[in-house]
């Protein structure tokens, strides 16, 4: 099986540096002619199956890339939901006692009337799982930065590379070869 792990184009958040999890947001209009290059630049690989996680900014990177629909969306691909955090700067929140202590403290922390790391990476190996469970030879999934760089931290320890690391650019990813018990990745 292959699965093709693709990070959406870029949105008003991700150019303002805002916490972008689970807010719908669309691509902005420069997200939008990224694409559009990329598309010129990349030959993106043709699947049997088109996954989303089912925000509208996957959504409007799978229409601009292939001109189509998902096939399935399955949100447990959804990014991190980060609560009281959601659509806030580093810099309004660096002081904030609350961020500090999730930040900083371990993966069991959640974000106020958000999620803690621990729970983000089940639901997200879950998500993985379903898609795993399509039975498909390859599968094309638009979503989101942070769940490519846990899902890449989690299925490629031996790497020992950071989150940070892992993440992607909008508009880029990894391809995965699963063979048997055995995996392999190439940047995408």
């Amino acid at each position: 099986m292959i699965i093709h792990l693709l990070r959406h184009g870029r949105t008003i958040a991700n150019e303002k540096g805002f916490y972008c999890g689970s807010s719908d947001q669309p691509l902005s209009d420069g997200g939008i002619e990224q694409l559009r290059q990329l598309k010129t630049e990349i030959s993106f690989p043709i699947t049997e199956r088109y996954v989303t996680s089912g925000l509208r900014r996957t959504i409007e990177t799978l229409k601009i890339l292939y001109d189509k629909t998902p096939d399935a969306v399955v949100e447990e691909l959804n990014e991190y939901n980060f609560g009281d955090f959601e659509m806030k700067p580093y810099n309004d929140l660096k002081e904030n006692p609350d961020y500090i202590r999730w930040i900083s403290g371990d993966d069991d922390v959640s974000c106020p009337n958000g999620e803690s790391r621990k729970k983000f990476r089940e639901r997200i190996s879950y998500g993985f799982e379903l898609v795993r469970a399509m039975k498909a030879e390859s599968v094309f999934i638009v979503c989101h930065g942070g769940v490519i760089a846990s899902l890449m931290n989690m299925l490629f320890k031996e790497q020992k590379k950071s989150y940070d690391e892992w993440l992607p650019q909008n508009g880029h990813g990894y391809t995965i070869k699963i063979s048997g018990t055995v995996m392999s990745f190439e940047p995408l």
